[in-house]
């Protein structure tokens, strides 16, 4: 039997703070809409194949803001492994800073980024206790369905080059430069008494409709909770995960226009345009769960650590980097100061004044029924996600990015056309280490359903 609770906690900070997630700093003084911790946790009775699922609206959480967490319920709770709780980002750009060094410090009474740390871990580490602690029998259902909400950002030139966000109406437009997944994973966890009290769902979109405000955001996902519950109830517990999109964004580069005359015409902003077509996704869903069997009580829980390969810097990549810093000595971004270092340390790899180290990267998977979730520290190239799920032993796989914030890990096709997430600069891992985690989580997920 498994048993699953949760819980949610708001994160919505109490004075001003550092915006994470552009290059530029941004101190909001108001909340545009909240910002929340969900938390769920499973269990059948067995420590070892437990799993705590926390969801943050925020960036990314930083490894520093994972073991504080992890130490919170160690002191705390003795029949959850610390080691199997997981973290995962939506990816809201409007959320309090957490990692230090990104931007000039801010002055006056703004949050600083170890305060948001702070603040968030406490909120957190209670969201995993009073999960845990409300625990019960619930029936789990799995289902899938499409919903468009994330598209391909990169445009590619006749050159061979792309462009994030590139312009498509220039004469050297050739199409995109890669794929687009509108799917949505979806788990539902109903009552002993029929009712539908807890849906987890997967878009492989981060939430940055709104990434430039000035204001706390939790982006679209604001609005899906609010179409979600308007449709089942504000008792609904609402676990949102960004599943693997580091090639994907909200943003229409073709038909914008188009689509902005037709939500005008519904009388919908672009975030509640989302929400009604995941609502959409999800409402289809529902309707076949009376001729669904619920999930059987197979819970299974692996974890694995790894090193994998550094991308290797070119003479081509260095020479970049070199123009790079030039032109943003001529346009200096406000306040920001981390991809500058970025770009620095791309020239002291390539003369050698320092070695790429292999980089660290913590795996979970997860297996409930013939359902299973994969988990990673990235923002994940679509292809790498693609070849997962295809060869995975589940009869249904989503695969979660941002547990964590090791950056951007791009497709090889990707590499050859360039670009912000592409570049030497945003990505610590290349192909080779590609191909290293999409058969480390294989062989996961292999080991989770050994007779399949």
């Amino acid at each position: 039997m498994i048993t699953i609770g949760w819980a949610t906690r708001d994160l919505t900070p109490d004075r001003p703070v550092q915006l994470q997630g552009q290059k530029y700093r941004r101190i909001a003084h108001s909340t545009l809409d909240p910002i929340t911790v969900t938390a769920w946790v499973f269990d059948d009775g067995d420590p070892s194949h437990a799993a705590a699922l926390v969801s943050l609206d925020v960036v990314s959480p930083p490894d520093s803001l994972i073991r504080r967490v992890r130490e919170t319920i160690a002191s705390r709770l003795r029949d959850l492994p610390a080691e199997q709780i997981v973290l995962l980002a939506t990816h809201t750009h409007s959320s309090l800073l957490l990692t230090e060094g990104l931007y000039e410090p801010a002055e006056g009474e703004a949050m600083s980024a170890a305060e948001g740390e702070q603040w968030v871990a406490e909120r957190a580490g209670a969201a995993v206790i009073e999960a845990w602690e409300n625990r019960r029998p619930r029936a789990i259902f799995r289902a899938f369905g499409r919903a468009v909400v994330g598209h391909h950002r990169y445009a590619e030139y006749a050159d061979g080059s792309r462009r994030m966000y590139g312009k498509t109406h220039r004469e050297d437009f050739l199409g995109f430069g890669g794929g687009e997944d509108h799917s949505v994973d979806l788990l539902f966890a109903k009552e002993k008494d029929g009712r539908l009290a807890g849906i987890a769902l997967a878009i492989p979109c981060p939430s940055q409709v709104s990434e430039t405000n000035m204001q706390i955001s939790a982006d679209y996902w604001h609005e899906v909770r609010l179409d979600l519950r308007r449709r089942y109830g504000e008792d609904l517990s609402i676990l949102p995960f960004c599943a693997a999109a580091g090639d994907l964004s909200p943003h229409v580069l073709l038909y914008d226009k188009l689509e902005a005359e037709m939500r005008a015409r519904r009388g919908l902003s672009e975030r509640q345009e989302i929400a009604r077509r995941v609502g959409e996704a999800v409402a289809l869903a529902v309707e076949g769960l009376a001729a669904a069997a619920p999930l059987e009580p197979h819970l299974a829980h692996a974890i694995r650590k790894i090193d994998l390969a550094p991308r290797a810097v070119s003479k081509a990549d260095r020479d970049w980097a070199a123009a790079e810093i030039e032109r943003s000595r001529a346009k200096e971004e406000r306040g920001g100061i981390w991809f500058g270092r970025k770009l620095q340390r791309v020239l002291d790899l390539y003369d050698g004044k320092i070695v790429a180290p292999p980089v660290p990267a913590e795996l979970h998977a997860v297996r409930i029924g013939d359902f299973a979730l994969a988990t990673n520290p990235f923002e994940l190239f679509l292809d790498y996600a693609l070849q997962i799920k295809a060869r995975s032993p589940a009869a249904q796989t989503a695969v979660l990015q941002l547990a964590g914030n090791q950056g951007y890990l791009p497709s090889e096709r990707a590499i050859k056309g360039g670009g912000y997430g592409v570049n030497p600069a945003s990505s610590q891992v290349g192909p080779e280490g590609g191909r290293q985690l999409v058969e480390q989580t294989l062989s996961m997920l292999e080991g989770l359903f050994p007779s399949v």
